[in-house]
């Protein structure tokens, strides 16, 4: 394990020392991500501009709702486990996109290390530092702008068991990463599965209730990126579902069992590829 964490050291420093190297490449990215955050943010203070209220509604009858400081709450949070993820653990978008396709998944065949551990640990997106950067703003900002009965309800010892189960959220991301980026071991490409599921995130940015039963299911359980985003921030700000904290993390750790049997199934099947 030490051999592993001085290796991810390591690499972290490669990585940065090319960084330095294109710099106004770095700030374009950076950039580019900030307008992206700040665009959606932008879409929905218009729809709450409209709107008192996100609600949820049984027979006519209103019988949750959640104010735009609620939601944006909820926003910021589910972009910090998004943006641990990224900051280490993104080159698993490489494998899918051009990787395998290239024929250069055989380097990481060829080195007395992990190989999954290898393709994880190449990369370090320093630009995701802004994702948990802009996370972490908007839940202050957030809270600081809740009215003050809203504002009284929150806990905030309720954070330490949700901090507790984060790297558990976070290896839900990465364990989807994992997943579907093997699935380029027999098809060559499978970047396109891995962005159609990881956009699926975006679902978590809302309350669950809103959704019909068939994409509440999912995530929840089946891409389960509710467990990182809206089930923790609603226990924060309400204390509700603390069901949601230990299925954090018996469904990760699943996916996780899951994405390693993909993964090394898919080896066996490599038969390298390029010209």
């Amino acid at each position: 394990m030490m051999r592993y964490i001085r290796l991810h050291k390591i690499f972290i420093k490669q990585d940065l020392k090319k960084l330095m190297e294109y710099k106004v490449d770095f700030l374009l990215g950076a950039v580019g991500f900030l307008l992206e955050q700040a665009a959606q943010i932008l879409c929905l203070g218009i729809i709450f501009a409209g709107i008192p209220a996100l609600c949820y509604t049984v027979d006519g009858v209103v019988v949750d709702s959640w104010g735009f400081n609620e939601v944006l709450f909820i926003y910021g949070f589910s972009l910090i486990p998004k943006g641990i993820d990224h900051l280490f653990f993104d080159n698993l978008w490489g494998l899918g996109y051009w990787i395998v396709d290239k024929g250069d998944f055989d380097k990481y065949l060829t080195r007395p290390i992990n190989s999954w551990f290898y393709v994880l640990c190449e990369k370090f997106c320093v630009d995701a530092l802004g994702e948990i950067i802009i996370g972490i703003v908007l839940i202050i900002y957030s809270t600081l702008s809740m009215p003050a009965q809203v504002a009284d309800a929150i806990n905030w010892w309720r954070v330490l068991p949700v901090l507790a189960v984060m790297p558990f959220a976070i290896l839900i991301f990465t364990s989807i990463k994992t997943a579907t980026a093997a699935i380029s071991f027999w098809t060559k490409r499978s970047g396109h599965i891995t962005h159609m599921c990881y956009m699926t995130n975006e679902f978590a940015k809302y309350p669950t209730k809103i959704y019909n039963t068939f994409i509440k299911t999912a995530i929840t359980f089946v891409l389960p990126f509710a467990l990182t985003a809206y089930y923790p921030a609603i226990y924060i700000l309400r204390g509700e579902s603390v069901w949601s904290l230990p299925v954090t993390v018996l469904v990760s750790l699943a996916l996780f069992g899951i994405s390693q049997l993909i993964w090394y199934r898919g080896i066996s099947s490599y038969e390298s590829a390029g010209s």
